[in-house]
């Protein structure tokens, strides 16, 4: 039969719970237990006045920022309302029912002033990765290193081609928040020192944000997302922004090995990344340190016409000096030079030639230099270092890296597609660095939930 209407009567008292309607298996009952914020009041302590009005509790606004990145929520309007309805967020956010969750413009006047004075995010997302060194997650005996384009709060059509572009014309006075870190960052070797080369197009919104079409489809402007991962559990020990070109990309990698070791003090016996990070400086900075690089050498030395290229060269370290198949010396000097200016170019290379009257009577000659006269070969600086590389290539170790790489692949993956961070909703360095950072530590917080849920508590029987 047809049941009659019923009409919901408000109850004038409620014994109600919220810890009872948060299912046990929540993902966020797991993280809680790696959330220790005891420490925020005393890092923003001196960020806050001594009188006026009482602000907003800090440790609130950085449980709602954790939330909405650990659950893809990047509008702090959204995350507002949905911490007001959600039982399970207003648990984590220590809110009752009857508190009032806070105004969406809180987040940004606290983010633009304390928090990036200081640091507050950094030092959120350090304390998650001592949290991960602790439980046992991160040795720091392998680590992994990779980028990823994140694609910036800005578009084409608010843009000034390069041509027209002067940095110098920008007043400081006048310019938005972005514009101002732009002109700060000039002389980063992350941003605007990164390279020589101009801009082809420089947005008006975010200028910091490189033109890039590295993704072979249509350009657009971007970010670079570093991550410094522990291969063992795949845990992100340090994040860095900087601008979408390799030269930056790979100066980070530098900066957060050093970062690690004065923080933590790991410094890993093995280096891996792709064949971005296998340029000679780059090699000779890990091998210097003693840390293996598990990394392709970028080698440009092959030569199309098919004739013996530099590795068929045997390198004999004690005189300085290659020799050749045919079992003849190439070497640098001669003889000593009184002109200092005629010794070594000081570029970083240096040029081996064999002797003119030896190699036109040479039976190899046609296999080794058919056009010259006399063969040359040209020996980087960090030579020593690129051939270290080489041989790592060669053992079963490597194979290992190659596939313990993905593991930094992956968690760009996860970070685009799980927590929606496929473009910036923050302009400028600071903002990119601002939501790398959240990403991170919610990226860490989820990985140590996964690994080491929260204990289920039995139901006791009636």
């Amino acid at each position: 039969m047809l049941g009659p209407r019923q009409e919901a009567q408000a109850a004038l008292f409620y014994k109600f719970s919220l810890d009872n309607h948060v299912p046990q298996d929540h993902l966020l009952r797991s993280i809680d237990r790696f959330v220790d914020l005891r420490s925020v009041r005393a890092h923003l302590a001196d960020f806050y006045s001594h009188t006026g009005r009482p602000s907003v509790d800090p440790e609130l606004l950085i449980r709602m920022l954790l939330v909405g990145y650990c659950f893809g929520i990047r509008s702090e309007r959204r995350l507002c309302e949905e911490v007001h309805l959600n039982l399970a967020y207003r648990w984590f956010c220590r809110l009752d029912l009857t508190d009032r969750t806070p105004d969406h413009s809180t987040f940004s006047k606290n983010r633009h002033g304390r928090f990036r004075e200081s640091e507050l995010l950094r030092h959120l997302f350090e304390m998650t990765v001592a949290r991960c060194i602790e439980e046992g997650l991160a040795s720091g005996q392998r680590m992994a290193v990779d980028a990823s384009l994140i694609e910036a709060d800005a578009n084409k059509q608010n843009s000034t081609p390069k041509e027209k572009w002067d940095a110098t014309s920008v007043d400081p006075v006048d310019a938005p928040r972005a514009v101002r870190e732009y002109l700060d960052t000039l002389d980063c070797a992350a941003f605007g020192a990164a390279s020589e080369v101009q801009l082809k197009f420089t947005s008006h919104s975010d200028p910091a944000s490189q033109w890039t079409a590295a993704r072979k489809g249509p350009a657009f402007f971007s970010y670079s997302d570093n991550y410094l991962i522990d291969t063992d559990h795949g845990v992100i020990l340090d994040v860095e922004g900087t601008r979408s070109i390799r030269q930056a990309e790979v100066g980070s990698t530098q900066t957060m090995l050093i970062r690690v070791k004065d923080k933590f003090d790991l410094v890993p016996g093995w280096m891996i990344a792709d064949t971005a990070y296998g340029s000679g400086p780059m090699l000779g900075w890990l091998v210097d340190r003693k840390i293996d690089p598990y990394i392709p050498v970028i080698d440009k030395s092959g030569r199309p016409d098919g004739t013996w290229t530099r590795t068929d060269f045997e390198w004999d370290a004690e005189n300085n000096q290659y020799i050749c198949p045919e079992g003849h010396a190439l070497k640098q000097f001669r003889r000593n030079y009184s002109d200092p200016n005629r010794g070594p170019t000081g570029k970083g290379t240096a040029r081996y030639r064999a002797l003119k009257e030896v190699c036109q009577v040479c039976p190899s000659k046609q296999k080794c230099c058919p056009n010259a006269d006399a063969r040359k070969i040209t020996r980087e600086e960090h030579e020593d270092a690129r051939q270290v590389a080489r041989d790592l290539a060669k053992t079963e170790e490597y194979q290992i890296a190659m596939k313990l790489r993905k593991k930094v692949e992956m968690l760009f993956a996860h970070l685009k597609r799980i927590l929606g961070l496929g473009r910036l909703r923050l302009r400028g360095p600071c903002g990119a660095n601002d939501e790398f950072l959240l990403a991170a530590t919610a990226q860490n917080l989820r990985k140590l939930a996964k690994i080491l849920p929260a204990p289920q508590q039995t139901c006791k029987a009636l």
